[in-house]
C-alpha cells in the first residue's frame, strides 16, 4: 500500500513540476539569476512574513537558488576597515 502511495506522489510531483519548471530552476547565467531574484521579490511583496501562506517554502527555495548562485558568481565585497 505504500510503494502505491509513493508512486502517487511521484505522479502528481511530476505533473506539478512539468507546470514550474520554467519558472524555477537552478539559474545558471546572469539572466537566469535576474529572473528568480525578480520571482522572489514578486513572492515577497505577495507573502511577506506569513510563513503559513501556500508558497512560502517556494520563496525559501528560490531564496536558497539564489544565495548559493551569488556565493558561487559574485564576489563579496572587501570590508573597509
Amino acid at each position: 500500500m505504500e510503494k502505491i502511495m509513493q508512486n502517487l506522489d511521484i505522479d502528481r510531483t511530476i505533473a506539478a513540476w512539468s507546470s514550474i519548471s520554467k519558472t524555477v530552476f537552478v539559474p545558471c547565467t546572469e539572466e537566469e539569476y535576474e529572473h528568480l531574484v525578480e520571482l522572489l521579490d514578486s513572492l515577497i511583496d505577495r507573502i511577506g512574513e506569513n510563513k503559513s501562506h501556500p508558497l512560502a517554502s517556494m520563496m525559501d527555495v528560490i531564496g536558497v537558488l539564489i544565495e548559493n548562485y551569488e556565493a558561487e558568481h559574485i564576489p563579496e565585497l572587501e570590508e573597509v576597515a
